[in-house]
């Protein structure tokens, strides 16, 4: 059994490295520097422009030091699930502040965003339900979707005519929308307004990612909401990430009391994850007043991301108001051929290819951070020029 399962393995991996599709892990080392430097396993340095640290905030001296005096006299991992025993005054600390941030009443914190996804879409959305998914929505949101057992419909991507005829069909059970604020790998927003105002007609609940969107969209970057000037009673449930623009690690789930409540006592990956560490925790409440008080970050970010642009006209991308700016390739031999030579002229950004982006789609997905400077993105520039 085992040697026919090794010869399907082996054959399955030949048949993605033919397709331009094998994937390998990449180890690097940060630079000491405020700008994303970092050195790959062969010793040569390499700015980044692949990482989600949209606001710069992963290198700051101010989340280094209260993870560290949170370590002080205290433990390293909690070591325990958060009904367990997982949970310190730091977790605690951390809730109430998001919360206040976004004008909600509760927030609930899990590992990661993938699990947070997971936990929501399974917790909540019934077998009998109907899950009404864009296309474009990450993995973590449609493998949350199946796991929920509804029947799940894939709308195409920010179309709304689609979604409201497939809302008009008759249904039993619950009508769930979900989406994404910033689409994590095309950049664009959700029509919220329209969205939403769709939801209402249909009597449809709203689950909104905002991995993406917190932090550079909105007021104290608070996200689509704020930045479509739209109430947080509007959706069911916001999800965000830590490990995004607050340069962290976890993710939060933010809503009313009453669902965070249910959530605690139905979402698995709550229930049977190891808490956050403290000191993890520490950094991101840390990184919070940063990033509120941002202004300035947000304005450099919207600087380059004009000068990016500029640069890019007449080629294939996809211009977008957020960081996240795709160089549409086609092929996936062609994507890796573009990110090899921005390489060798010292530029990290790996080619993006199906099944994370449409086949036919493979890309340079350009990341900008508030760390990176004017002269970073005419260097970027003057590398896609020579190719």
């Amino acid at each position: 059994m085992l040697s026919s399962l090794q010869a399907d393995w082996e054959d399955g991996l030949a048949a993605r490295r033919n397709a331009g599709l094998l994937r390998q892990t990449e180890v690097l080392q940060p630079l000491p520097e405020t700008r994303p430097y970092f050195r790959d396993a062969q010793g040569v340095r390499l700015l980044s422009f692949a990482s989600n640290d949209y606001l710069g905030l992963t290198r700051h001296p101010a989340l280094r030091e209260a993870a560290r005096e949170s370590l002080e006299g205290s433990e390293y991992g909690v070591s325990a699930a958060p009904l367990l025993g997982g949970v310190r005054p730091t977790h605690e600390a951390l809730a109430a502040s998001l919360a206040a941030w976004l004008g909600v009443e509760a927030v609930l914190l899990f590992g990661s965003g993938y699990l947070a996804n997971l936990g929501v879409l399974s917790a909540l959305v019934a077998v009998q339900d109907h899950l009404f998914l864009d296309r474009l929505a990450h993995a973590s949101l449609i493998d949350g979707a199946r796991l929920s057992g509804a029947r799940l419909q894939r709308f195409r991507h920010n179309d709304l005519d689609h979604l409201e005829t497939l809302l008009q069909r008759p249904r039993k059970g619950r009508a769930w929308i979900v989406t994404e604020g910033v689409f994590s790998m095309d950049g664009d927003l959700a029509p919220l307004p329209e969205l939403l105002a769709l939801a209402a007609r249909y009597d449809a609940a709203v689950l909104l990612d905002e991995a993406h969107a917190f932090g550079v969209l909105g007021k104290e970057g608070c996200g689509s909401l704020d930045h479509w000037g739209l109430a947080a009673e509007q959706v069911t449930l916001r999800i965000g990430t830590l490990g995004k623009a607050f340069g962290s690690y976890g993710a939060f789930v933010a809503g009313p009391t009453l669902l965070i409540r249910w959530l605690q006592q139905a979402a698995r990956s709550y229930l049977f994850h190891t808490a956050l560490p403290a000191n993890v925790a520490a950094a991101s409440l840390a990184a919070l007043e940063l990033l509120r008080g941002g202004d300035a970050r947000r304005q450099h970010l919207g600087d380059l991301r004009d000068a990016l642009q500029l640069g890019l006209q007449g080629r294939s991308y996809l211009p977008s108001t957020t960081p996240i700016q795709g160089l549409i390739l086609g092929s996936n031999e062609k994507a890796l051929q573009a990110a090899a030579q921005l390489r060798a002229a010292g530029i990290y950004c790996p080619a993006v290819r199906p099944p994370t982006v449409p086949a036919g789609q493979a890309r340079l997905r350009i990341s900008l951070s508030a760390a990176h400077a004017a002269e970073d993105i005419a260097f970027l520039l003057d590398a896609l020029e020579s190719r």
